[in-house]
Parts: structure tokens; C-alpha cells; sequence
């Protein structure tokens, strides 16, 4: 008598962040956005939701553990979902929409850990839902917003930007795709991970402070935001790199002095972000010292990982360098680097004069690697 669908949703990193509310009941951005959808080979959230009469109240686990249902995001998308599918008459048993449900949902992914989990889960809860009651697709952004801000933009694949919008109903702040995951297949993904503990100032609470206290964040928003906007837009149709990660990295450059520029301040970095900061800007700088086209460019969210943008070509340096600055132990390769296989052979062959004119920090440092691309959006896996 139970009807049950399962689907998976991406992971997407911010190029320009969003940090900021207009309106904090709709989640509509003080400013737009960019980000990548990374490929749900390695990074997702799968959820499967059950509805059935016999269940006798509505019911989250996450990760195994059962969260409250009364959580009012999850109540407003549940109820906006049933809302259109009853309105479209699409759903192919309408006594569904009465029942309740059970809803388990996984990620392979550190959660609250700054790598955008709430975003992957509240798009894969609401295209999930959308899935069971049939509702369309393209109705779906202003619904999963309504979860997370940035969920909005795991509903797409490839590049994504979610507009602020000027309407005071958030009618038309929604994410729309500037470009498919095939458009620029050469872009690939580090996530250094460097903490899969549970951050200590949540991002709801922290951009809330840094609206109320931050001129900076006042001055980004107006001026900085709307140039670096087109310019990204740019960099990606015309696949420039050295743009592309110039950018990205000065957004997320700007995003942290916002937290310092918060009061109180919100910490989100620490000493081995920085360090992964000063790697990247040695490797960039190996061939022509702050001339030479940009190689790897970081960007952190709202936590100490970091996701590395680079292309193919520089997948083996960049990683051979990583894994010098960065060594571990007592932990199995397979442990340590997790998607993508490394190419070995390529790795070795990097030259030793290169690869020694970085010095190592301390072992395990980093928890551990990921290695991914540019990917699609939810799907319906069972």
C-alpha cells in the first residue's frame, strides 16, 4: 500500500559566495551567487521517502539518527511541495498527499563540516518529494530555497547561479544554469579536508551577525558582487581559468574578512586552511612570480576544507605537491584519497626540484582527499 522513491542530489561549492539575507523567513540573498555542482559519484546525499496510511507520523533520520519533524524549513517544503502537486492534479494517487511519511537520508559526505551538506539535503528532500507526488522539476528552486538558500542551486548540474532577485515575495530569486557539467570538462575538484567535525558557528547564525554588524559585508554586496558576477559568467562560457580562479579566490578571501569584520567575529578557517592558502599561492607563483597564469585557486566556505579548482592537465603536479606539503601516515592510500584514482605514473614523474622546494608540514594534517568534477543534478536512483 506504501509508495516509496529514492533519489540522490549534488554537492555545490560557491565561486561567489552567498552570505546574507534580505529577507530571512523567504532565504532571499542580500547579493547573487555562482557555484559548481560536483558530481555525485563522490559527493552526495541520498535520500528515500516513504509515504503510506499505515505510518503513523511523519518521521527524519539523518545519517541514522532521527531529527524533528517540526523543523519549520522542513515543514514549509513538505507543505509547498503538496501544495503544487495537489494544484497540478499530476500526482498518480492523490490520497498520498494525505498520508505521512518516513523519510532516511544519508550523506557520504562530513556533515556540518562547511562542504554545503544542508543544501545537498534539502534539494535532494525536495526533488525526492517532487519525485513521489509528481510535481515538475522547474518548480522546485523556490521550494528547496526555502530549506537552504544554496540548495537551490544543487537542483542543477554544472555551473549555477541563484539570483537575488528584487521581489519581496522571492519570486524571482531562483538558480538557473549558466552551463552544463559538459561544457568545460577538463575542470577538476580537490576537497582537502581538514576537519569532519561539526563547525562551532552555524552559517544560519553567522550571517545573521554579519548582516546586523558587518560594513563590509554592505560593501561587497553593492560593489564587488554584480562585477565579479559577469566576469565569472564570462570566465566559464569562454573556459578561462586564470580568471575563473583569480576570482574565485578573492571571493573567498573577501567571505572570510567578512567573518573577522562580524562582531563578534566568526572563525571559520585555521592554521592549516592557511597553510593550504600559502601552498596554492606557491604553487602559482613557481613559474613567474605573480605573472604567471593561475594553476590551482582555492575556495573555503563556511569551514577549514578546502575545494581546489584546477585542470587536467595540472591534476598530477598539484596533487604530487599536496601529497608532499601534506604527508600522512598510519592510514591506509586508500584511506587517505578517496574518488578519482591518482595516476601514479604521472605523479612520479613530476620533478624532484619542483616537488622539494616546498617544505612538509606535520603528517595527517588533513584528514583526508577527494578528488572529483564538475557534476550532474538529482537523480532518481531506485
Amino acid at each position: 500500500m506504501s509508495t516509496s522513491v529514492t533519489c540522490i542530489a549534488p554537492v555545490n561549492i560557491a565561486i561567489i559566495k552567498y552570505w546574507g539575507k534580505r529577507d530571512d523567513d523567504l532565504i532571499l540573498p542580500i547579493n547573487d551567487s555562482i557555484s559548481v555542482t560536483l558530481s555525485t559519484d563522490h559527493l552526495r546525499t541520498k535520500t528515500t521517502i516513504t509515504a503510506g496510511p499505515e505510518i503513523s507520523k511523519n518521521v527524519l533520520r539523518l545519517n541514522g539518527v532521527e531529527e524533528s519533524f517540526e523543523n519549520p524549513r522542513i515543514q514549509r517544503c513538505l507543505q509547498e511541495v503538496k501544495r503544487i502537486a495537489k494544484a497540478s492534479g499530476k500526482c498518480s494517487k492523490p490520497e498520498m498527499l494525505e498520508w505521512n511519511v518516513h523519510v532516511e537520508s544519508e550523506n557520504n559526505f562530513p556533515t556540518a563540516a562547511g562542504l554545503a551538506s544542508s543544501a545537498a539535503g534539502y534539494a535532494c528532500f525536495v526533488y525526492t518529494l517532487a519525485t513521489l507526488y509528481g510535481v515538475e522539476s522547474e518548480e522546485l528552486s523556490g521550494i528547496a530555497r526555502m530549506g537552504s538558500g544554496s540548495a537551490c542551486r544543487s537542483l542543477h548540474s554544472g555551473y549555477v547561479q541563484w539570483a537575488r532577485g528584487e521581489r519581496a515575495d522571492g519570486s524571482d530569486s531562483l538558480a538557473v544554469q549558466l552551463a552544463p557539467a559538459s561544457a568545460w570538462p577538463d575542470m577538476h575538484v580537490l576537497i582537502l579536508v581538514v576537519s569532519d567535525r561539526k563547525k562551532a558557528t552555524a552559517s544560519t547564525h553567522g550571517m545573521a551577525t554579519s548582516v546586523k554588524t558587518s560594513d563590509l559585508l554592505k560593501h561587497r554586496a553593492s560593489v564587488c558582487v554584480p562585477e565579479r558576477v559577469k566576469l565569472v559568467q564570462k570566465a566559464i562560457a569562454e573556459k578561462d581559468f586564470d580568471t575563473f580562479g583569480r576570482i574565485a579566490m578573492k571571493d573567498s578571501n573577501q567571505f572570510h574578512a567578512i567573518c573577522l569584520d562580524t562582531y563578534p567575529p566568526c572563525f571559520y578557517l585555521n592554521d592549516v586552511s592557511r597553510s593550504i592558502i600559502r601552498m596554492v599561492d606557491q604553487i602559482n607563483n613557481l613559474a613567474e612570480p605573480n605573472l604567471a597564469p593561475v594553476k590551482v585557486a582555492y575556495s573555503f566556505d563556511a569551514g577549514p576544507n578546502a575545494c581546489l579548482f584546477l585542470l587536467e592537465k595540472d591534476v598530477a603536479e598539484v596533487s604530487a605537491i599536496v601529497r608532499r606539503v601534506f604527508p600522512f601516515t598510519g592510514t591506509s592510500a586508500e584511506e587517505y584519497y578517496k574518488g578519482i584514482p591518482n595516476d601514479e605514473a604521472a605523479m612520479a614523474a613530476i620533478p624532484p626540484t619542483v616537488l622539494d622546494s616546498f617544505a612538509p608540514e606535520e603528517p595527517n594534517l588533513l584528514r583526508y582527499i577527494i578528488h572529483t568534477k564538475v557534476g550532474e543534478g538529482p537523480k532518481r536512483v531506485d
